[in-house]
């Protein structure tokens, strides 16, 4: 298959690509990094992407941006950041995306723990998760040609622990290839509108 992995770069991008690259084409893609470069957030630079890579079996995004902040500090433009990043931005890659997919191509987005397990300052990315997931179910049922969707929901990384652990104190971490498999079950099975659980 080839694989678009957006977010290529970061840890659980690399976690992915090593996993399903053992198997697959896969075209690592970042912000800034990578063999293309997209902004997510802006649905001209999605297209201007799907242009350049061309048709595709699977696209995973494992990028997203949100604003991490106490709620009494959150403005409603602290919650945009989440909302048109990680949010419209996984959204937009398929709306855009399905033009590009091939038949019985399979989309793979990022959503994430706090939804279920929420934490201080987590109210954007609590409120980006959910809805991220929400859509992977509603959208499933409606996607022609045989294209699949899912939703991938990892608690707290053991590689980014030196950084996350502050925030996630009780929180007992996964390793970045457990997160893999959850991508590759997505990728590689036939499921739609499931959202994979890790940690």
């Amino acid at each position: 298959m080839k694989i678009l992995l957006i977010g290529a770069n970061g840890t659980v991008g690399s976690a992915v690509a090593k996993e399903l690259a053992q198997r697959h084409e896969v075209v690592a893609i970042g912000r800034t990094s990578g063999e293309f470069q997209v902004d997510i957030s802006d649905s001209a630079s999605i297209r201007k992407l799907f242009e350049r890579t061309g048709k595709f079996d699977a696209l995973v995004c494992a990028a997203g941006s949100v604003t991490f902040a106490a709620l009494e500090q959150m403005t409603e433009e602290s919650f945009a950041l989440g909302l048109q990043n990680k949010l419209m931005g996984q959204v937009n890659l398929l709306l855009i995306g399905r033009e590009y997919a091939n038949d019985g191509a399979s989309f793979t987005f990022t959503s994430g723990i706090l939804n279920r397990d929420p934490i201080l300052s987590g109210a954007s990315a609590a409120l980006v998760n959910g809805a991220i997931d929400a859509f992977v179910r509603a959208a499933a049922i409606e996607l022609p040609r045989g294209l699949r969707v899912n939703s991938v929901s990892p608690t707290v990384l053991e590689e980014a622990m030196d950084v996350y652990a502050p925030y996630f104190r009780g929180f007992k971490p996964v390793s970045g290839a457990d997160v893999a498999l959850a991508y590759a079950k997505s990728v590689e099975g036939l499921q739609t509108g499931q959202t994979y659980i890790v940690g």
